[in-house]
């Protein structure tokens, strides 16, 4: 992740709210308005943050969600289709038995491992955080 994007992200997270505008990104990090448009496009389209317009203004506010982290995983598999996708394309444009063939062919099953074990990871952490919603809280008293 670029510098400043992560900057940017860490800023949201840190946020209470979860959401602040780009001037108050700005200020906080002591830098331009471009510097966070560049780096809120960038976390937009990785699925980090989403831009939601200020209710009465022209102002867009920044948000960071709760589960972050699980959705920005979870919207890599059409990422991964398109990668494998392209990649057999490309095994066919150049043979299968050539060089480069081999090469795309390790790619692609590189891809698709990552692809499922993505998918049983983000299964696993459904499951964890299935068990943790479902225990009882602690008394403190």
């Amino acid at each position: 992740m670029q510098r400043m994007a992560a900057r940017v992200l860490a800023s949201l997270i840190a946020e209470d709210s979860g959401t602040l505008t780009s001037a108050e990104i700005a200020e906080r990090l002591r830098v331009s308005s471009g510097a966070i448009s560049g780096a809120v496009s960038y976390l937009s389209q990785v699925h980090l943050v989403s831009r939601e317009r200020q209710p009465g203004t022209r102002r867009e506010r920044y948000r960071v969600h709760q589960d972050v982290w699980h959705d920005a995983v979870t919207n890599r598999d059409p990422l991964l289709n398109r990668w494998i996708g392209s990649l057999r394309q490309g095994i066919e444009a150049v043979g299968p038995d050539s060089p480069a063939g081999r090469r795309l062919t390790e790619t692609t099953e590189f891809m698709e491992f990552m692809r499922l074990g993505l998918r049983d990871l983000m299964r696993r952490w459904q499951e964890r955080q299935s068990a943790a919603s479902a225990e009882p809280a602690e008394d403190t008293r």
